[in-house]
């Protein structure tokens, strides 16, 4: 009989009774579990015994391991059902001992190809398995104009720290920079592609990482829709930027404009992310998704979602009830959050800003930099501080702390008694440093055909995966019939 393999996708029921036989082995028999060699090597080797079928497996009786470990290894190994083999040589042994336990066999076919391993053994970690063990982050920079360095120290920078310990999906969110309307479709493709690359020049790693573009996950679209219809419109009028651009442009002013908040919501929940960076100016809008994820699962979450099929899975495999969207923790980082303006140190470097000084660019070349610097606003104040009371010199300490990477005393301490014509030179040097090697590893992705595509490309694939299963569900909560060819996984 051909040997089936069991993973540890098995039910509770059947998880349970494997248990149970593994108790009643350690009173008189032995159970034997193939684990991997990785999960082998938490476990002290005296309390190893028996030989080994293979380099990538080992047997532990249950008698010397605790009731805890064993259901660790009933939860993660491999568990595979008696050859045909195997089995009788089980019921001659069974009858020549009567004392002997049932077992569970830990049989594979022996065989030197690697076909053969990769068929029995307990399955390799993958990037993809990885991902599922991570918390997850999500976060996006619109691509209209060029990207400063208010988004590098206030987004981009943390990206690179938080790819390591997260399952990350950064976006590029062409879908926002439409909103406003009379928008240059040249210009948005190129932004689009410099955007990403900035993304990878800047250190975020395709292996790391899901680098994708926002309107490549269709699920954004459409989760948007789904939650416009449950979002009253009192709450979208509330928002500081419509307020501020209804209020010159009158008549004219887009319905993307009163409506993008909503998509924004649809990108944080789409991804069921344990933390968003933000900026402070940002907030308000996580708020605003918390009550828009907040009144969906009140009108068709909790009992109700359950009601619709008890005990029964929803499309994307978890039981329905409790909250259909989950509402991600805001992450501000403690320094360089917000890099001001050049031309007014109390108010964000930004890409709306029309006057071209206020802002240095990540692919600004040095002499557009220093050009930059030179002009930008100062006070009459002698020395160098990080008082409130003055804002553009704080603003410029803190660049220049965050391109060298030391800390507040350290920059007071070699700044401090500098003048302004002192420190914008030496300001000017160590962000034309620090920017130099972004711009050369730019340089050298936007010289690859094809790599950029292939990155967006594999990084959409996996943004789809996950994106899909919420939408999904918020389909499949709110009524709609759940097309099973569509997504044949689900």
């Amino acid at each position: 009989m051909q040997s089936l393999t069991l993973r540890a996708t098995l039910h509770h029921h059947q998880r349970r009774a494997l248990l149970k036989a593994s108790r009643r082995g350690g009173k008189g028999g032995r159970t034997m579990v193939v684990v991997s060699s990785s999960m082998a090597s938490s476990f002290p080797s005296s309390r190893t015994t028996g030989p080994s079928k293979s380099s990538s497996s080992s047997f532990f009786p249950s008698s010397s391991i605790g009731v805890s470990q064993r259901r660790a290894l009933l939860t993660k190994a491999t568990f595979y059902p008696k050859s045909s083999s195997s089995s009788s040589s089980s019921s001659s042994s069974s009858s020549s001992s009567s004392s002997a336990a049932r077992k569970v066999s830990a049989r594979a076919e022996s065989s030197s190809s690697s076909s053969s391993l990769s068929t029995f053994a307990p399955e390799a970690e993958t990037s993809t398995t990885r991902r599922t063990r991570l918390k997850r982050v999500l976060s996006g920079v619109q691509p209209t104009g060029s990207i400063h360095l208010g988004n590098y120290f206030g987004a981009i920078k943390n990206y690179v720290k938080l790819q390591d310990e997260h399952d990350a999906y950064y976006c590029v969110v062409d879908l926002h920079a439409i909103t406003a309307g009379g928008h240059s479709p040249k210009e948005l493709e190129e932004s689009t592609r410099k955007s990403a690359a900035i993304y990878l020049a800047a250190g975020v790693s395709p292996d790391k990482a899901s680098v994708f573009v926002q309107s490549h996950v269709a699920a954004h679209s459409e989760l948007c829709w789904l939650l416009n219809c449950v979002s009253p419109i009192g709450w979208l009028e509330k928002m500081i930027q419509f307020k501020e651009k209804a209020r010159k442009q009158g008549e004219d002013v887009s319905v993307g404009l009163l409506d993008y908040p909503v998509l924004m919501a649809a990108d944080i929940l789409l991804y069921n992310a344990d933390l968003v960076p933000v900026g402070e100016d940002q907030r308000q809008h996580l708020e605003l998704t918390r009550d828009i994820a907040g009144r969906f699962n009140n009108l068709y979450g909790g009992n109700k979602w359950k009601k619709r099929g008890k005990n029964e899975k929803s499309p994307s495999g978890r039981y329905r009830g409790k909250d259909v969207l989950i509402v991600p923790e805001a992450f501000t980082p403690k320094s360089g959050g917000r890099v001001m303006s050049l031309t007014d140190g109390s108010a964000k470097m930004s890409k709306s800003n029309p006057a071209e000084g206020s802002r240095i660019n990540v692919l600004d070349s040095p002499d557009v930099i220093a050009q930059k610097i030179k002009r930008c606003k100062t006070d009459a104040v002698e020395g160098m501080s990080y008082d409130d009371e003055r804002p553009e010199a704080k603003n410029l300490l803190t660049m220049y702390e965050l391109c060298t990477g030391m800390s507040r005393e350290e920059v007071l301490n070699e700044c401090a008694s500098m003048r302004w014509g002192e420190f914008k030179p030496a300001l000017t040097e160590v962000v034309v440093n620090h920017l130099k090697p972004i711009q050369e590893r730019y340089e050298e992705i936007m010289s690859e055909e094809g790599y950029l595509d292939s990155v967006l490309e594999q990084g959409a694939v996996r943004a789809n995966e996950v994106a899909e299963k919420t939408c999904a569900d918020v389909r499949d909560a709110m009524g709609f019939v759940h097309r099973k060819s569509r997504y044949p996984s689900m």
